[in-house]
């Protein structure tokens, strides 16, 4: 077993999320000491049952009052940034306020610094979620040039919160309706991107203030994604491909709308796509070899059969 993270204390900030606990169990198996920093660490308790007695410290943190930052901060040897955020001021999360973390860590003697950002950066957006996270990056690596970027595309898991939202949505309605069903995503194992993390950790020197994109190994569409998913579950709903101008329309229309389906920007995002650009370094060269979304999706979907696990006859012995 890879101990080379043995002993040193790491902070994850942002860390009790779906990617977080994750990340949490990747360095925790590679001897790492941790200390999930959260708004709320009682949703972190999970994290605690990962590693050994002594081994996960959970803190309470505002990445917006950087005195609750410093304090968690202190005595760390590495910081990984997973804060982010689609409402609210977006700037003081993970735009400017992901600069004055990695500025913190800086000052607090940490050795190394992950920032996790997204393939969907871009300065010149017209959505906030967007161009903050590109800001971020830039505010990351002035404050801490040694720092290490990581853009994942959309992260999948058997816990995540994107193909189970396709899944359920396909389980309850005889008709699916898609929105920009060409558009493309790269969905990325979620212990793929664990393992990245962990591996710039163990090799700061090696990866510093270098930008990686980590895609999966194939870029799937929408509609195709719909009825992979579908086809997984056992479920044969009509799917109705809508056109651009009527998903636009309708996202402007209801997207205001509390528990709306989507909103304008989250419409933009995803007739944008979200794909590797390949002209930046990727899980390889993080020395991860990336797991397709295939390899995982039969056994996950068995819970969305109708009957459920109980829903498949087996052959008498």
């Amino acid at each position: 077993m890879n101990r080379d993270l043995d002993g040193q204390l790491i902070a994850l900030v942002g860390g009790s999320g779906f990617i977080g606990t994750h990340v949490a169990q990747a360095l925790l198996v590679r001897g790492a000491r941790l200390r999930v920093c959260s708004r709320h660490p009682s949703r972190a308790y999970r994290v605690k049952t990962l590693g050994g007695l002594g081994t996960v410290q959970l803190v309470a943190v505002d990445v917006t009052k950087p005195h609750t930052v410093k304090v968690a901060l202190t005595g760390c040897d590495a910081v990984v940034n997973l804060v982010g955020a689609f409402a609210g001021n977006l700037d003081a999360v993970q735009g400017a306020g992901a600069g004055k973390l990695a500025a913190l860590a800086k000052a607090q003697g940490a050795k190394a610094f992950v920032h996790i950002s997204a393939i969907g950066a871009d300065a010149g957006s017209s959505v906030a979620y967007a161009s903050t996270k590109a800001a971020g990056e830039v505010a990351v690596l002035a404050a801490f040039p040694e720092a290490v970027v990581l853009r994942p595309s959309v992260v999948f898991g058997e816990d995540d919160a994107f193909i189970n939202l396709f899944a359920g949505l396909i389980a309850s309605a005889p008709v699916m309706p898609v929105f920009a069903a060409d558009s493309k995503f790269q969905p990325v194992y979620v212990d793929d991107v664990a393992d990245a993390v962990a591996n710039a950790l163990a090799a700061p020197a090696r990866f510093a203030g270098q930008t990686f994109e980590l895609g999966g190994p194939e870029a799937i569409a929408i509609g195709d994604l719909n009825r992979r998913i579908a086809a997984a579950a056992g479920r044969a709903p009509k799917f109705l491909e809508l056109p651009d101008g009527v998903s636009a329309a309708f996202a402007a229309l209801t997207g205001w709308l509390p528990g709306a389906p989507m909103s304008r920007d989250q419409w933009t995002m995803l007739r944008k796509g979200n794909v590797t650009s390949g002209t930046l370094p990727g899980l390889a060269e993080l020395g991860v070899q990336a797991r397709p979304l295939g390899l995982f999706l039969d056994k996950w979907m068995v819970r969305f059969r109708k009957a459920g696990r109980f829903g498949t006859r087996t052959k008498a012995a």
